[in-house]
């Protein structure tokens, strides 16, 4: 398979001091499921959010398919990025609007907010939430639902971008265990059946081994392991947590 990110010699400075990503080289192949490991600070949020360049990397270079992502300009920039779907933590969605329209705004990259959506995007909504399981919810308000349902809808969105890729920032950090692993097997649904390539940051070593085809691990910014989820022992384990971290199995 080609590939679909190419990254190489990224580095990330806040404030001139800290040093957020070293030298980060990294290819992400069509159709894989990587994930990223790593305490919270290690640098994960700050990879993720370079490839879309939601944070603008100091230095370094990121290619997207065919598109150096580190050299477009701020009007190219929105359609290269409507190809690319992200999904955060806190969701992200606009908690007084409809499950609906939060699910329709995945489309304005490619429709103009001054024009009323169409037959054929409503459609697609609709579609997308059958996906997910919340066809039913379309006309509930987003406050009104659980996290994980929540987290369904931002899926949901990201799938109207009809995406190449989709980025997933901690995605199950705020949800409780079981719930964590019912929205992991949506994005893995997405990217066997659909052949969406995913990059999600995780915290929990058991997800990453039922649902990712390679893991990557950083800490304090650099890049400490790279392979098989299976090819991390308790030794490696703690070589990316700490010597005192204990591993939590999500089932």
């Amino acid at each position: 398979m080609a590939d679909i990110i190419k990254i190489s010699g990224l580095n990330k400075f806040y404030n001139k001091e800290t040093h957020a990503l070293k030298d980060i080289d990294l290819n992400v192949k069509e159709g894989e499921f990587a994930i990223l490991l790593g305490l919270s600070g290690s640098g994960k949020s700050t990879l993720l959010r370079c490839i879309n360049r939601l944070i603008e990397p100091t230095s370094g270079k990121i290619v997207f398919k065919d598109h150096d992502i580190t050299a477009l300009t701020t009007s190219e920039l929105p359609a290269v990025r409507s190809r690319i779907g992200m999904i955060f933590q806190q969701f992200n969605l606009i908690k007084n609007l409809s499950v609906m329209t939060n699910v329709l705004t995945g489309r304005l990259g490619q429709h103009s907010l001054f024009k009323p959506w169409t037959k054929e995007e409503k459609e697609l909504a609709l579609l997308n939430l059958k996906r997910v399981g919340l066809e039913s919810y379309a006309k509930r308000k987003v406050k009104n639902l659980s996290g994980g349902q929540q987290q369904r809808v931002a899926i949901a969105r990201a799938l109207m971008q009809a995406p190449d890729i989709i980025l997933a920032d901690e995605p199950v950090a705020s949800l409780d265990p079981a719930t964590a692993d019912s929205v992991m097997q949506y994005l893995g649904d997405l990217n066997k059946n659909d052949g969406i390539t995913v990059i999600c940051s995780l915290h929990f070593l058991s997800l990453a081994r039922k649902y990712g085809t390679r893991v990557i691990a950083l800490k304090d910014g650099e890049k400490v392991f790279e392979g098989s989820p299976d090819e991390i022992d308790e030794a490696r384990f703690q070589a990316i947590y700490g010597e005192e971290a204990q591993e939590i199995t999500i089932k």
